[in-house]
C-alpha cells in the first residue's frame, strides 16, 4: 500500500513529528550508506553518446519530468537527435523498450516515460546499460535520463540537478536535510552535490524570484532558473482537483494560483493507480460541488481510457528564464552544437 508523502518532511523545523524522525533514524542511516556504497562501487559504461542525467537529492516533486521534456525539446532544437531513457517505474515492462504512444499504457511503461514519449523518442529499461545502448544503436545522438542522479550505471557527460525552489512559509527543498526515511533526502546534500555539474531551481508560476539562501546553498555550482508554467488556463466553472504525485499540494495551489475556482483537492499517493473506490469519491465530490474534475497531466495518463473523458489534464511547462543562458551551457558542455 503506497502512502502519501509526510509534509513534514519538508520542514527544517525539527519540532515537527520529533518521534517519527528519531525513530526512523536508523533506517535512514542504513539507506545513505547502500547508497553510498553502490554509488562507490560502480565502473559506469559509455554508451557511445553523450548522456545528460536529469535527477534530484529527494524521493520525488521536484520536476524533473518538465525538466527532462524541455531539454529534450532545447537539443532538438539544435538538430541534435536526442532521446529520453527512464526506468519506467510503475510500469510492469522490463524493456529495453521504445515508449509506443499507440500501444503501451502506464500500467505498461510508466506515466513518466508516457509524458516524456509525446516530445521524443522515449525508452524504458531497468537495466540503464542496456537501455542506453538499445537507443543509441536506433539512431539517439544524445541521451536525457530522467530520475538517475543516483544510478552509477551510464557515464554521464553532464548531471542537473531539479531543486524545487518553494520556499515559502515553512517550506526547505530538502527539510532538516535528513535521509529518507526520516526524511527526504535519497542522500546527503553534500555528497549529491559533488556529482553535479549544474542546478536547476524550478520555481511555481507564481513565485516572483528563487530564495537567495536557497540559491547560496549550492556554492559555486551553476544555478539556472526555471518556471513552471500552465500550457493553459484551467478548465472553468467550479472544479475538484486531484493529484497523486510526490507534493500533491503544490498541484492544489498551482490551480488556485491559476484562477481555477477550486471547490476541493483530494490528494493521493505519488503514481497511485486509483481504484473503483477512489473513482467514486471523486465523483461524489464534484456532484457535490456540482463540478469538473482536473488533474495533471502525469496523473491523467494513467486513468483508464473510460475515465480521461470525464477528466480534464491540466498541462504545465518548464521554461528556463534565460534559456539562451542555458542553451549555450548545455551545447557547449555536450559538444554537441549545430552549425
Amino acid at each position: 500500500m503506497k502512502l502519501n508523502t509526510p509534509r513534514w518532511w519538508y520542514s527544517r523545523d525539527r519540532r515537527h513529528a520529533p518521534v517519527a524522525r528519531m525513530l526512523l533514524k536508523p533506517a535512514s542511516w542504513i539507506w545513505a550508506g547502500v547508497t553510498a556504497r553502490r554509488i562507490a562501487r560502480a565502473t559506469p559504461v559509455d554508451p557511445g553518446a553523450p548522456v545528460i542525467s536529469i535527477g534530484n537529492l529527494t524521493v520525488g516533486g521536484s520536476g524533473k519530468t518538465p525538466i527532462a521534456r524541455e531539454v529534450l525539446r532545447l537539443l532538438h532544437a539544435q538538430g541534435i537527435k536526442a532521446a529520453a531513457l527512464s526506468r519506467g517505474y510503475g510500469g510492469a515492462l522490463e524493456g529495453p523498450i521504445q515508449v509506443d504512444l499507440a500501444v503501451h499504457t502506464a500500467a505498461d511503461v510508466g506515466d513518466e516515460p508516457l509524458m516524456l514519449a509525446a516530445d521524443a523518442p522515449a525508452w524504458i529499461a531497468r537495466d540503464r546499460t542496456a537501455g542506453a545502448k538499445a537507443a543509441v544503436a536506433a539512431g539517439a545522438e544524445a541521451l536525457v535520463l530522467d530520475d538517475a542522479h543516483q544510478n552509477p550505471a551510464l557515464k554521464k557527460t553532464l548531471s542537473l540537478i531539479v531543486v524545487d525552489g518553494e520556499t515559502r512559509g515553512d517550506e526547505w527543498p530538502f527539510g532538516d536535510g535528513s535521509v529518507f526515511p526520516s526524511g527526504p533526502m535519497r542522500e546527503p546534500l553534500k555528497a549529491g552535490l559533488a556529482r553535479a555539474d549544474a542546478v536547476v531551481i524550478l520555481l511555481p508560476a507564481d513565485l516572483a524570484e528563487a530564495d537567495p539562501e536557497l540559491v547560496e546553498t549550492f556554492g559555486n555550482l551553476p544555478v539556472f532558473i526555471a518556471r513552471l508554467e500552465p500550457a493553459a488556463a484551467p478548465p472553468s466553472g467550479p472544479q475538484v482537483g486531484f493529484a497523486g504525485i510526490a507534493k500533491p499540494w503544490k498541484v492544489e495551489r498551482s490551480l488556485i494560483a491559476a484562477g481555477c475556482d477550486l471547490k476541493e483537492f483530494v490528494p493521493f499517493p505519488d503514481h497511485a493507480a486509483l481504484s473503483e473506490r477512489d473513482f467514486a469519491l471523486l465523483t461524489d465530490r464534484a456532484a457535490l460541488f456540482e463540478a469538473g474534475l482536473v488533474t495533471t497531466e502525469k496523473d491523467w495518463v494513467r486513468l483508464p481510457p473510460e475515465w480521461r473523458q470525464r477528466i480534464v489534464a491540466w498541462p504545465v511547462t518548464a521554461q528556463f528564464t534565460d534559456e539562451a543562458a542555458f542553451q549555450t551551457f548545455l551545447t557547449r558542455n555536450l559538444s554537441l552544437s549545430r552549425p
